[in-house]
């Protein structure tokens, strides 16, 4: 359940709920002067003090709900301890993150088959199915599924549940593919190193406007399916441009997961991230 959005449950992190009017109830059929008629639960609004013209507007009055900072105060603790818990065994956590079909399993599962240093676990993240769990596991690599159900992305704690089912093996890489979301994860510290956003060429030039607080946590930054460039409308440069005005230290790396384009600098990065056991 996400807190924050209430993509999930019951209660969103800032509930906005403004008064509205039920069909068939039209300010010019009432009588303003005839309190019975006039009720609208406006806590201390007193029509006694003005005048009612033609042009005479309510306000919405909102009802205003904050749980987002206990909420992630607490997932950042949680985090924390996935983090030491991670660097105490030299794993090297990712946290994947990208819009729904950029090619992130994809891109996995070829890793997987061809980095070839060290061991490597995989926490899948999805709401339903175990699809790309069982994509994964047919690597032979060890892989944990999390469906969230309704809920549009992971948090520590899950995570942490999911490492102590994993068990994965010192010194591993763990790739934590998250919910296909460029929104909420954004906000959600699982405990990894670093956060890699992948973007398809598909999905536009634009996209580090459209979701700034992603890019602006994001470690790397891997433009996917560059094989489709000469089919699409996606400017590398100017996204490039883009993603440094909001993040100007994040790196940009352009690949293909399908067709293996580009995945050198990609193994080269991650051979560049890893840590010695403690």
């Amino acid at each position: 359940m996400c807190a924050t959005c209430g993509c999930g449950g019951e209660t969103g992190g800032l509930i906005t709920v403004p008064h509205q009017h039920g069909p068939g109830e039209d300010h010019a059929h009432h009588d303003h002067d005839d309190p019975a008629h006039h009720d609208h639960g406006h806590p201390g609004h007193d029509h006694a003090g003005h005048e009612h013209g033609a042009d005479h507007v309510h306000l919405p009055i909102t009802e205003t709900v904050t749980l987002e900072q206990r909420v992630l105060a607490k997932n950042d603790r949680l985090a924390q301890e996935n983090r030491a818990w991670l660097a105490e065994r030299g794993i090297l956590a990712l946290n994947m993150t990208s819009s729904p079909g950029a090619g992130k399993t994809t891109l996995l599962v070829r890793t997987i088959r061809e980095f070839g240093a060290g061991p490597i676990a995989v926490i899948e993240g999805d709401q339903e199915t175990l699809l790309d769990a069982e994509r994964i596991m047919a690597t032979g690599c060890t892989v944990a599924q999390i469906n969230t159900g309704a809920g549009c992305h992971l948090d520590a704690a899950m995570t942490r549940r999911a490492l102590d089912m994993l068990a994965p093996e010192p010194g591993s890489l763990l790739f934590i593919e998250n919910v296909g979301n460029l929104v909420c994860p954004a906000l959600f510290d699982l405990g990894e190193r670093g956060k890699v956003v992948v973007i398809s060429v598909t999905e536009g030039t634009d996209k580090p406007l459209k979701y700034p607080h992603m890019f602006s946590v994001a470690t790397l930054v891997l433009i996917n399916k560059i094989d489709l460039l000469p089919y699409v409308d996606f400017d590398p440069v100017r996204f490039g441009e883009l993603a440094r005005s909001v993040n100007p230290a994040v790196r940009i790396l352009e690949i293909s997961a399908s067709t293996g384009a580009g995945l050198g600098q990609w193994y080269e990065w991650l051979s560049g991230q890893r840590v010695p056991v403690r």
